[in-house]
């Protein structure tokens, strides 16, 4: 390199516009010496260590500083010495002695977009040396001119560790020595054309606490105590399990105050007993990855790798999981592909182009929420969020995903008025892209993880979501029953007396209740927005409120599926959620909250000692109708039995506050049929009306079956009563 052009580099440098930085500051052979270049900006002076003698800068020139030593040397012994400004002296190896390395099957998976454990070698991870340890940083950027590591190691200046652009393949890495865990660090980004961006990882372990936006580097020392667990979770067939899910906003389930979060460790002590109080085996968590925005409660993810400090760090996260699965308590966790935010340190415009996101604005704007949408059809996008999944599963323990806005990717005119998408290459609005992302999402997460349940937030009548890959389908393992959840809440909403009106709005959802693997979510965002608390729906005074509130759920538990209600509900909590303060500590609750509580334990005692009601969750062979007819008096009923013997629960639903004396309706058997619930019991607070704990089969032809049975129905009531042999 002649001396003009070295001029022009070490310019390029201070200025934090040399591409080839890298090279510039390893060694270079010379004769029988090595020569290297230190750039130091905040040194006033500097030297270097060599087994204990003292070595001089052969040159300096304005922070940079030229070394020679024998080529015969250790270099990676060698420390390298400065003075700052104040006086103050830091020892540390050099950077640049330590060449970045990525294995070729990684480096090659990456580029071809089948790199599902990318997490391993991108972000920043802890390397040991003989001489030393420190940190390897890896990110891809394959549109920026240069990279560098920032942090307080070498006080945020840009330009300070400038990375190498591995085999140009966009993937930019350096080795920093003798730094370790708790490291604040962001990458500074020169773009092509000169703008200077500063970004966090894309995949950190840890990040500050918002409003701060840095990435910490992680050293992950947690033991896991799940082995039971997680043995028995790959065995484990969740088709024919009973599922019970509790959804819970972590930020706002325990809460002191509006601005103090319990920890970690409190939401442990407290969430645990609680649920097992009231019999819920699996909790799902509103998104836990890091997310700027309190009021986005989570959907809007700008650190997918990263836990939200707002509760701890990431092994206290890891604790709460390993204590819920000791406990036998899965746990789900709501995940984001779909879109992103346009925070300015995160993943838009990462490298100064379009890197995650369409670059299309007819698809890469979700005008909605006013976010990016991920560009499922790149494959560093698809290492990105599949390797994301399993991430989560893997080094969380996670025993499912329920994956948030599925319909916003499958349709290109999700919220778009004519003339705001443009159709795919066969004129349709389907995004083939993400089908193709959901069916490999799907295929690796099953083939990797036995056990684990992918679960799709589709509220449309797409056809195939939980149908096998092999069958056209997109192989999810359960969706949101998206249709009875609206159809049921608006029933309920009506006053009793126009029920009769809309009986086909209440039994509807059966005839395609079979068509997929359904999970039946009374979820967060029903009871948001003005629309008002599970409570508040209902019509009539106090008693009627609570009385059709249990009415409810025995409906919820009796309907094939899966199950799902969002914390608060089981209490019937008299106002919608505010996710700015806490539910437990501040419930106010009475005599009629405590009954639908009881309503809803007893209701999962059931659903859990009655094990073929799980086994025929999605079968609809388990399933009769008794009678879906009688309008007139808002009544229907039906059966629900056991293929594998001869044992059967009959269901019968008054949903008008009158009482039914002397209904008659059909059975399957003759004999005693126990009432082994009745939500009207004063138990849970309703009136007490039912038939003393059980009635008597007649050999009375009635409903297309030989026996029936005379009943008192209560007033908005539900009964379920059994027969077994």
């Amino acid at each position: 390199m002649n001396p003009s052009e070295l001029k022009n580099k070490l310019k390029l440098l201070r200025e934090f516009k040399l591409y080839d930085a890298y090279q510039l500051l390893s060694t270079v052979n010379e004769g029988e010496n090595r020569t290297f270049q230190c750039y130091l900006p905040n040194a006033s002076r500097a030297w270097i260590e060599l087994k204990g003698k003292i070595i001089k800068p052969e040159t300096e020139d304005n922070a940079i500083f030229r070394f020679s030593i024998p080529s015969a040397e250790p270099i990676r012994s060698i420390l390298i010495c400065y003075m700052d400004s104040s006086g103050y002296v830091e020892k540390k190896h050099n950077p640049y002695f330590f060449e970045p390395y990525l294995k070729k099957e990684d480096l090659y998976s990456y580029v071809s977009g089948e790199s599902y454990r990318a997490y391993e070698f991108m972000g920043a991870h802890r390397i040991k040396f003989p001489e030393c340890e420190g940190i390897m940083f890896t990110v891809y950027a394959p549109n920026a001119n240069c990279v560098s590591v920032i942090g307080n190691f070498n006080h945020w200046i840009a330009g300070s560790h400038p990375m190498m652009n591995i085999d140009n393949s966009g993937i930019w890495s350096i080795f920093i020595p003798d730094i370790n865990g708790d490291e604040i660090y962001k990458y500074a980004i020169r773009t092509r054309n000169g703008d200077l961006l500063e970004k966090s990882d894309p995949y950190a372990f840890k990040t500050e606490l918002r409003p701060r936006t840095g990435s910490v580097t992680n050293i992950d020392e947690f033991r896991w105590n799940d082995r039971e667990w997680m043995k028995r979770r790959f065995s484990t067939n969740y088709e024919v399990e009973p599922i019970m899910v509790y959804e819970i906003h972590l930020g706002s389930w325990l809460r002191e105050d509006e601005s103090l979060y319990a920890s970690y460790l409190d939401l442990e002590k407290r969430l645990i007993p609680y649920l097992k109080e009231n019999r819920f085996n699996y909790v799902e968590f509103l998104p836990v990855m890091e997310h700027p925005l309190d009021d986005s409660w989570g959907y809007q993810v700008v650190n997918y790798y990263s836990p939200t400090s707002r509760h701890g760090n990431p092994e206290g996260f890891k604790h709460l999981i390993n204590a819920l699965h000791e406990n036998n308590i899965g746990v789900y966790l709501d995940w984001v592909p779909a879109h992103f935010p346009m925070d300015s340190y995160g993943l838009g415009l990462y490298d100064g182009s379009h890197l995650y996101e369409y670059e299309n604005p007819k698809r890469g704007i979700q005008p909605d929420w006013g976010t990016y949408v991920f560009d499922v059809g790149r494959r560093h996008v698809i290492n990105f969020l599949i390797s994301n999944a399993a991430f989560w599963v893997r080094e969380y323990h996670c025993d499912g995903l329920r994956i948030d806005a599925v319909s916003s990717m499958l349709y290109l005119d999700y919220s778009r008025k004519d003339g705001e998408w443009e159709p795919n290459i066969y004129g349709g609005h389907e995004n083939l892209e993400s089908i193709a992302f959901f069916r490999s999402l799907n295929e690796h997460i099953h083939r990797s993880f036995p056990g684990v349940v992918l679960i799709a937030e589709e509220s449309t009548s797409w056809p195939g979501v939980t149908s096998r890959i092999e069958s056209g389908g997109l192989g999810f393992d359960m969706k949101w029953n998206m249709g009875w959840m609206h159809d049921t809440l608006e029933y309920f909403s009506y006053d009793p007396i126009y029920r009769k009106y809309h009986q086909d709005r209440i039994t509807f959802s059966f005839w395609y209740s079979f068509s997929e693997k359904f999970i039946l979510p009374l979820s967060h965002d029903e009871v948001v927005y003005g629309k008002g608390s599970i409570f508040q729906k209902m019509p009539g005074d106090e008693w009627q409120k609570y009385a059709n509130v249990r009415l409810l759920y025995s409906y919820m538990f009796s309907f094939p599926g899966k199950k799902m209600i969002f914390m608060g509900d089981e209490f019937a909590v008299s106002s919608e959620w505010d996710f700015s303060k806490g539910l437990i500590n501040n419930a106010e609750t009475n005599s009629f909250m405590n009954g639908v509580r009881e309503t809803l334990r007893d209701l999962n005692d059931i659903y859990i000692s009655r094990s073929f009601l799980a086994r025929g969750d999605f079968n609809g062979g388990a399933f009769q109708w008794i009678d879906y007819s009688d309008r007139e008096s808002s009544i229907f009923s039906f059966i629900r039995r056991d293929q594998q013997s001869d044992h059967f629960l009959v269901f019968v639903f008054n949903c008008t506050p009158v009482i039914r004396k002397d209904y008659r309706i059909g059975v399957p058997r003759s004999g005693e049929w126990k009432e082994i619930f009745n939500s009207d019991s004063q138990y849970y607070g309703g009136s007490g009306v039912g038939n003393e704990g059980k009635v008597i089969a007649s050999k009375k032809w009635w409903h297309n079956m030989e026996n029936s049975i005379e009943i008192t129905l209560p007033p908005l009531g539900c009964l379920i009563l059994e027969w077994r042999l």
